[in-house]
C-alpha cells in the first residue's frame, strides 16, 4: 500500500464502513518517535528537507523523519526554523 521508505510502510491498517456503506481502508496513527537526536543542522534559507535527509539519513525520501524529530506533522512548518534536529539513522 505504501512505498518501503514511507513512515506508514509498517503501520497497521484496518477498514471502516462509512454511514453510506462505503468501505474505506485507514491507517492507524503512529506513535511519536522516541529516538535520540544525533545533533542539529543549521539550516540555510531555502534549503530543502529532502536534501538534508539525503545528507544525514542517506535517503531523500525519509525527510518525514526530520518532521518527526522536530515535532511537526507538516514539512512546511519547518521552513521558518533556523536549526533542525537530526534523528539517528535507525528508527
Amino acid at each position: 500500500m505504501f512505498f518501503p521508505g514511507s513512515r506508514y510502510a509498517k503501520a497497521d491498517v484496518y477498514q471502516v464502513t462509512l454511514p453510506d456503506g462505503t468501505l474505506v481502508t485507514v491507517v492507524k496513527p503512529l506513535a511519536p518517535l522516541t529516538n535520540p537526536l544525533r545533533g542539529y543542522h543549521a539550516r540555510i534559507q531555502g534549503q530543502r528537507l529532502d536534501l538534508i535527509a539525503a545528507h544525514y539519513l542517506a535517503d531523500a525520501t525519509t525527510f518525514w523523519r526530520l518532521c518527526d524529530a522536530n515535532n511537526t506533522l507538516v514539512p512546511d512548518a519547518l521552513a521558518a526554523r533556523d536549526r533542525l534536529g537530526i534523528p539517528t539513522k535507525e528508527r
